[in-house]
């Protein structure tokens, strides 16, 4: 029997008194006091107190012990509530401290980057000075001792003094050239120039370039031509000016650095929504490993040679930064001793 509070027990135990004390009237009205006999009565007692305090301690016992279970629950309850919230309190300072870490990985990762991506710039930086230094000091050398010659008595003979000034002017367009290539790709890189885009033919655009460098190939023995299927009427939609620059730098290169009795020829091919034009040569070709920095500004294969060509060592970074701002892509692929091809996409019309 199981009793959940004192009253309840008290109740139980009143009823069970009462009970034995009408029993026991009830049993004493039928005696005969008399003849009664009072250790019958002290025997009567004992076993009801004895039957009481047994029923009692049986109760006592029963409502003690589901206290102490309920006690020893609501311990163990606090515990694991104590534990979980501990348990829980681990996993968010784990979560925390994990976040912290990742931001912390994340933040020196993007400053690793950063200060990569500086010391390249600074690299690039250096090497640009280096190259611009490097060019014009020269020509300016060159002018130097011209004029130091002239200086020098050069200048009293007619003949050697309208040498060396046609020497000196030849020097100085070239630090010109020089100066306004990088004020061209200066303004195409940072906006500045905008494109005066229009509808024009591209075929005939490659027959004025051919006709501007005619005399460079024929001095060259280049012959320059074009491809089987490259007819009148390719209309594209691009800045004319910009893009012949593009043609004259790249067929120029072509003439440059061909061989005697060798070919340059423009090909034209459709790409739904672009023509890819292509200018290849047969001429000495270009190392593999030259390849990824030819559009760098002042990349030289051979300083000695190229110099000798002429040229400001910017012509190929101008054709990189017109034909990106276009919204287009150049490429190259050649092999050493057999050639050429420069390609670029340009939108149709």
């Amino acid at each position: 029997m199981k009793f959940s509070s004192p009253i309840r027990l008290v109740l139980y135990m009143s009823v069970v008194i009462l009970a034995f004390t009408i029993a026991a009237y009830v049993g004493l009205s039928f005696v005969d006091l008399t003849k009664f006999s009072w250790t019958f009565l002290a025997w009567f007692a004992g076993i009801n107190f004895l039957f009481i305090f047994l029923f009692v301690r049986g109760v006592m016992r029963n409502y003690l012990t589901e206290k102490i279970k309920l006690i020893y629950k609501t311990i163990h309850n606090l515990k694991l509530t104590k534990e979980e919230k501990r348990n829980k309190q681990f996993d968010m300072s784990s979560e925390v401290i994990s976040n912290v870490e990742q931001e912390v990985k994340d933040w020196a990762e993007s400053k690793r980057s950063e200060i990569e991506q500086l010391r390249k710039l600074e690299a690039y930086r250096r090497e640009f000075l280096e190259n611009v230094s490097h060019e014009l000091r020269t020509p300016l050398f060159n002018i130097q001792g011209y004029v130091s010659t002239l200086n020098a008595g050069a200048i009293n003979d007619p003949s050697m003094s309208k040498s060396y000034l046609d020497k000196t002017e030849t020097n100085i367009d070239r630090m010109i050239e020089m100066i306004e290539d990088l004020e061209v790709i200066s303004r195409l890189e940072s906006g500045e120039m905008q494109l005066d885009e229009s509808h024009f033919d591209l075929f005939s655009l490659c027959k004025e370039v051919f006709h501007h460098l005619e005399d460079l190939a024929k001095a060259k023995n280049i012959t320059l031509k074009f491809g089987a299927d490259t007819n009148i009427g390719l209309f594209v939609y691009a800045d004319r000016e910009k893009i012949r620059q593009v043609l004259v730098n790249l067929v120029t290169n072509s003439i440059k650095y061909g061989i005697d009795n060798g070919r340059t020829k423009i090909s034209i091919y459709d790409m739904v929504d672009n023509f890819l034009v292509e200018i290849s040569d047969n001429g000495i070709g270009i190392e593999e490993k030259h390849l990824p920095r030819l559009f760098e500004r002042f990349y030289r294969v051979d300083r000695s040679r190229t110099r000798a060509e002429g040229g400001t060592g910017l012509g190929l970074a101008i054709v990189k930064h017109i034909v990106e701002a276009h919204g287009q892509t150049v490429n190259v692929r050649s092999t050493q001793g057999l050639g050429s091809t420069f390609s670029f996409t340009v939108k149709k019309a």
